[in-house]
């Protein structure tokens, strides 16, 4: 599998020279792709069998763009080519939401002239000698040289991207590489499944045990200095002195923000993997971007699941932590499953300050601790492992939660021979 390390780098200012000026004709070939796609767009918007511009026609067009202006032939070849594939991304993702109905979406923007672009370099245009990296250029003989932090390698690397972090006036690279898992993924016939909220994570085994982490809410502390400073930057004129601080100090915030809830999340993810004997993790597959749609979506909600990261790079993190370890996270659809009791399987209304499932049939049952239950018992039930199913049920009875001998209701039955 492959893992993206980043690392920071000194530069001097001959350097800083060659990478603003590289950086420079990669924003202006930005610029220009975008706004050829943008006028493609706004005249084939109603001819759907029309074709769109595309990467490929673009891409095409470097030679000429190099023969005609020279200046453009400074930047490794490469490196044009993936800032057109960003673009070409950041396009599709717009064109998609568009076809499906989404009429607020908007397109790429343009970048400023003091914008840093990205100097992506995929597959070629880099080497490593010893402990440093040499990235290929053509604007002068300064030699774009950086040291490595002593006992790193990096023996097989596919694309090493190059950036500035203008908040700290820094400059990183982030290295895609290749690592071996400990030990390859075997199934053991123990796994543990997780209903992901936005407050704590649930989660149950197949022995029956549940568990409860509690989230880190660093953007509870940070709502409100961020508010603050976002009312006082916009009663000044933009783009002020005055308005760059406060601005500066916006931004500080939230980076400090998402520092913590990233750290947070790397080592809670880390700890879950460590402390299960679980081959497989199950996870409810969410679908981040529908929640504001929901009649139950509230602005303090959507604060809380859009642009934090609280629930898909958590799914993300422990993902990758779990293939290093030689395990495996399966999203099941995690539809209904706090709405359906997981004993009888009758449908209830779960609004959200609703936090016990009350049933019928007996069953009284926190919501996060239901839901799990049903997305461990669905996978289980649609893979057909019956033996790990009858496993499971016998524990949870012993808890004295009695789900049937066999699932049913909204669940798939799996077959008695466990095949």
């Amino acid at each position: 599998m492959y893992v993206t390390t980043k690392i920071k780098i000194q530069v001097t200012p001959e350097q800083e020279d060659v990478l603003w000026h590289l950086s420079e004709k990669c924003r202006l070939v930005y610029n220009f792709a975008l706004a050829d796609r943008l006028r493609n767009y706004q005249e084939n918007k109603d001819r759907p069998d029309k074709q769109h511009i595309g990467y490929v026609q673009q891409a095409k067009a470097l030679p000429a763009l190099k023969k005609k202006y020279p200046e453009y032939r400074w930047v490794y070849s490469k490196v044009l080519q993936t800032t057109l594939k960003s673009l070409d991304d950041n396009f599709r993702s717009f064109f998609a939401l568009r076809q499906a109905g989404d009429v607020d979406a908007n397109p790429p923007g343009f970048k400023g002239k003091d914008h840093f672009c990205t100097l992506r370099y995929n597959q070629s245009g880099f080497t490593f000698k010893g402990v440093q990296i040499r990235f290929s250029h053509f604007y002068n003989t300064v030699p774009l040289s950086f040291a490595l932090p002593e006992g790193v390698h990096f023996s097989s690397a596919k694309q090493v991207d190059l950036f500035h972090d203008d908040l700290k006036g820094a400059y990183y690279i982030s290295i895609v590489h290749e690592v071996q898992p400990q030990q390859e993924y075997r199934d053991n016939s123990l796994y543990q499944a997780f209903d992901l909220g936005v407050t704590r994570h649930v989660g149950v085994n197949s022995h029956g045990k549940f568990i409860e982490v509690p989230l880190a809410r660093p953007d509870r502390y940070w709502k409100t200095p961020i508010a603050e400073l976002q009312a006082r930057r916009d009663h000044c004129k933009k783009k002020s002195r005055k308005w760059r601080k406060l601005n500066q100090l916006k931004r500080k915030c939230e980076r400090k923000q998402s520092n913590q809830l990233k750290d947070f999340q790397h080592k809670a993810s880390k700890k879950l993997i460590a402390n299960t004997r679980a081959a497989t993790i199950l996870v409810g597959d969410l679908s981040v971007k529908q929640m504001p749609r929901s009649w139950q979506a509230t602005p303090g909600l959507n604060r809380s699941t859009q642009n934090t990261g609280h629930l898909s790079r958590f799914i993300g993190l422990l993902t990758y932590k779990a293939a290093l370890a030689g395990k495996r996270v399966i999203t099941v659809d995690e539809q209904n499953t706090t709405k359906t009791c997981c004993v009888c399987g009758a449908l209830h209304e779960m609004p959200l300050w609703k936090r016990v499932m009350t049933c019928e049939c007996g069953n009284t049952l926190d919501r996060d601790r239901n839901s799990a239950v049903n997305i461990m018992v669905r996978f289980l039930s649609q893979n057909a492992l019956w033996t790990g199913y009858r496993h499971f049920a016998g524990n949870l009875r012993q808890t004295g939660l009695a789900i049937p001998e066999r699932p049913g209701h909204s669940q798939e039955a799996p077959c008695v021979s466990g095949g």
